[in-house]
């Protein structure tokens, strides 16, 4: 079974030439988005196309691509809607400083303050601006930690786990 990454929704087409709109969720959009590029497209059925790209710009907040296998405008609409995706197996070991991760290798460590308790699991990461929200599922429900340096104390990606400061007045 092939484990896939998301990288970026097609949101729309732009122009008459079959370029897409895209809102991206990768880190990398000039490696993901290379020309040459092979990027499989989802529906919401699960049907996938393989997508060559042949051409990466940004507009705004878009990423806008075009596709060897798109010649217009009418093709690149039937692209509406889909997910693209990369195989996990495809990254490349050099995209990452050390300190760095992949936000999937985050979801799901354990939480644990600095007395060693369990506070929780990682769930999600959200990007609402300055910096990454974690949250973490915990027995009270969910918790907002920012991915801050005096609260994201340290991350053991080898053991499964992450040791966190919760600021005062945040539980």
């Amino acid at each position: 079974m092939t484990d896939w990454l998301n990288v970026g929704k097609i949101v729309n087409t732009h122009g008459i030439r079959g370029e897409v709109r895209v809102i991206s969720r990768t880190d990398f959009p000039e490696r993901r988005y290379r020309t040459g590029a092979v990027l499989t497209a989802f529906d919401s059925s699960g049907a996938t196309v393989s997508l060559t790209v042949s051409s990466w710009r940004q507009h705004k907040n878009f990423d806008l691509l075009t596709f060897e296998e798109i010649q217009g405008v009418t093709e690149a609409e039937a692209l509406k809607e889909r997910i693209l995706k990369i195989e996990k197996s495809s990254l490349e070991d050099d995209e990452l400083a050390d300190g760095e991760f992949y936000y999937h290798d985050i979801i799901g460590l354990q939480a644990y303050d600095e007395a060693g308790n369990r506070i929780g699991t990682v769930k999600e990461i959200l990007q609402p601006g300055a910096n990454d929200v974690w949250v973490l599922d915990t027995e009270k429900g969910e918790l907002l930690l920012p991915y801050i340096e005096d609260v994201v104390l340290s991350v053991n990606q080898r053991d499964g786990f992450i040791t966190v400061r919760i600021p005062e007045g945040l539980e």
